[in-house]
């Protein structure tokens, strides 16, 4: 079993080879693509891999235990095609799972949590929103965050049910999308916040239909670029930053459970990369049945 706190060499790579390999990212389905932009402008010389588990999302109306079941199988399908590190781009699968599956992995971790803090120091009317998936309202990561930083801040938590299903199918701006966004965002606006917490991965894809809505009467909170910083000091503590700068920024590789294909729509219209997704088939306990549903 790896150690809690394992030091590079533990990795069971030599330095340099390490330093080569790719960086794993994963997601419940495509939302941690905002997480993969962040780390491409902050770290373009590192090779990366990228999961969607899109045959089983949305995670934020799975049962916790389905939640880690599937979060540690992928983890353990990257640290098995060479992957160095592993950012969990998924703020459901880092609030119920992420201390379970670290001790497991031979391989740093780095989650995501929603921006309370930032949020918190941030309001000036002392409201805040949270627009964040029920799997991650209900962790107790999350009420963690609130019981640090919300002392003196208001903050106004509401599900996002539907958005990640439209980002998924890649409905960033339609009518019936953005009727859903008024529907969640107008009441924190009459309650007087003034602050909007990005609360899942999916959500900064929305931020175009959200502007239309709430103009700038909200700040928004997204952590994919402290995600992107935070991933650059895990790498440099444990000497596995790439070695040498590449000729030009590697295309990240792209695996889904599913067929894929609007997980290279979303990629080549928001992210302006065009590369093939290869379907992969990842089991788990859970999902040792072909019916996902039925998991």
């Amino acid at each position: 079993m790896p150690a809690q706190s394992p030091s590079p060499t533990a990795f069971g790579l030599a330095a340099d080879a390490a330093s080569q390999a790719p960086i794993g990212i994963f997601d419940s389905g495509l939302g941690g693509l905002s997480v993969l932009r962040a780390v491409r402008a902050q770290l373009p010389d590192e090779a990366l891999l990228y999961v969607a588990d899109s045959l089983y999302a949305p995670y934020g109306e799975r049962d916790d235990d389905f939640i880690t079941d599937r979060t540690l199988a992928i983890g353990e399908w990257l640290a098995a095609q060479g992957a160095k590190a592993l950012v969990v781009a998924c703020n459901t699968a880092t609030a119920q799972s992420i201390a379970y599956v670290r001790e497991k992995l031979p391989i740093p971790l780095v989650g995501v949590e929603p921006g309370v803090k930032p949020a918190a120091l941030q309001s000036k009317s002392r409201v805040a929103g949270v627009l964040a998936t029920q799997a991650t309202l209900r962790s107790a990561r999350f009420q963690g965050l609130l019981e640090r930083y919300a002392a003196d801040c208001r903050f106004l938590c509401q599900p996002g049910h539907g958005l990640v299903q439209a980002v998924e199918r890649c409905d960033v701006g339609s009518a019936e999308l953005r009727a859903l966004l008024r529907g969640y965002l107008e009441p924190m606006l009459e309650a007087g916040a003034d602050t909007l917490v990005l609360g899942c991965t999916h959500y900064p894809f929305l931020d175009a239909a959200i502007r239309d809505i709430v103009g700038e009467r909200l700040a928004l909170i997204d952590t994919s670029v402290a995600i992107a910083r935070q991933l650059e000091r895990v790498l440099e503590q444990h000497g596995l930053r790439a070695a040498a700068p590449a000729a030009a920024t590697p295309l990240p590789r792209f695996y889904s459970t599913d067929d894929g294909l609007h997980q290279q729509q979303l990629a080549a219209t928001l992210l302006q990369i065009d590369a093939a997704v290869e379907q992969v088939l990842i089991p788990s306990r859970r999902t040792a049945a072909p019916d996902s549903r039925a998991a």
